[in-house]
């Protein structure tokens, strides 16, 4: 199959990754595939891939959020409505509601007709028009599918869809207990002080990450023990999460923690991809007490790497994790974050990836994937299917 992707940054986001990584399987098992992202000028995706890839370049009109999201779809239908060999893909599958609101645009110019559309999970703004977007940009796919089943019974319950669920995975050549020469790259890049309770939160500091009552859990521990560590890294987001930083970081030194290289909190911000797996093996937890999740994948590449996790004693983590798996904490409750902390440092660190990662592997999921995609082939009629592309789109 004639295959493209599509999804709304080359940041590293879990979406991201998602798309990358099921791209990357679809073509070992034998298919063509394009990745579609927009881009500003100068941007390069955050990790390399084996696949086409094919950029939208876009300028910002505004800071504003609908600004960034309308010139990110404007790019994005342009740049596909541009593409001299469109009509001979048998899917197009969009991540996110920018490239699934372009692909709608082309659906109703009768360019294609029709398309997929992955939910990690349905976002919620505070702007009219975004959240139009992003209702817009499910209501209108062929078909949409989910990576759990919390969320493929919420779109039945608040679009009357039904839903395809298809999994993540995880890469345990990439993501495993053994050290290599990333390890003390990592290792001169931070200061992250003594092993023995390092604590890492990847996603940067935002509310559904749930970072501040991690953050008061932390202040728990750390009157235990002194010299523990977290670790807040990534961030890089569309959305702004300045206002949630500035209460994370007044929180903290209202608990006298200090935020900064070799301090009891460092934030690193986006690091090197290559360094993500040096990172998990540099902790001793992975901590991830989201109160909203797709899937929660980077529990599942910590614990690929050795270090134990605690996650939200909520779906999805609890569709997928079993407690021999994870320490479960409640995620309105600091104080029951804080003994997950403890009980899985505790734990200590393994020195193979558990069972439970053996279970999601991209390959699994990219099999899946093309199951959906033949079916949605068989409803759609296929490239065959395709129209002239109307003069108004042409420009």
């Amino acid at each position: 199959m004639k295959i493209g992707l599509l999804t709304h940054s080359v940041l590293p986001r879990g979406g991201v990754v998602h798309v990358l990584e099921l791209g990357r399987a679809l073509l070992a098992q034998g298919h063509d595939v394009t990745v579609f992202a927009p881009v500003v000028a100068g941007q390069l995706l955050f990790r390399e891939t084996p696949c086409r890839l094919s950029l939208a370049l876009h300028a910002p009109r505004g800071e504003a959020l609908v600004e960034v999201v309308r010139s990110r779809i404007d790019a994005m239908r342009s740049h596909l409505a541009a593409q001299p060999d469109l009509d001979r893909f048998d899917v197009l599958h969009a991540h996110d509601g920018i490239g699934a609101n372009a692909l709608a645009d082309l659906v109703e110019a009768g360019r294609i007709p029709g398309y997929l559309r992955t939910v990690h999970h349905v976002d919620r703004f505070a702007d009219a028009q975004v959240q139009a977007w992003e209702e817009r940009s499910i209501r209108v796919a062929t078909r949409v599918l989910a990576v759990s089943a919390l969320w493929r019974q919420r779109l039945l319950a608040e679009f009357g869809i039904e839903a395809v669920q298809v999994s993540n995975g995880v890469d345990l050549d990439r993501y495993a207990p053994i050290v290599d020469a990333s390890d003390a790259e990592l290792a001169q890049r931070l200061d992250l002080g003594p092993r023995g309770a390092r604590v890492l939160a990847v996603g940067g500091i935002e509310a559904r990450k749930n970072t501040r009552r991690l953050l008061a859990a932390f202040v728990a521990l750390h009157r235990q023990r002194p010299h523990a560590r977290l670790i807040v890294a990534g961030g890089a987001s569309l959305l702004s999460h300045e206002a949630e930083a500035m209460a994370f970081r007044e929180a903290a030194a209202a608990a006298g923690l200090a935020v900064g290289p070799g301090q009891a909190i460092v934030t690193t911000g986006p690091l090197p991809d290559v360094l993500m797996p040096a990172l998990y093996r540099a902790a001793d937890v992975v901590a991830m007490p989201s109160l909203v999740e797709g899937f929660g994948l980077a529990a599942l590449e910590g614990l690929a790497c050795g270090t134990p996790a605690v996650v939200s004693s909520l779906a999805p983590f609890t569709e997928h994790f079993a407690p021999s798996d994870v320490s479960w904490a409640e995620p309105l409750e600091p104080a029951s974050i804080a003994d997950a902390l403890s009980r899985a440092l505790q734990r200590g660190r393994h020195t193979e990836p558990p069972a439970v990662c053996r279970r999601f592997s991209w390959a699994a999921s990219a099999a899946r994937h093309a199951d959906a995609y033949r079916d949605f082939i068989d409803t759609t009629g296929g490239p065959h299917a395709r129209h002239a592309l109307p003069a108004a789109l042409a420009g």
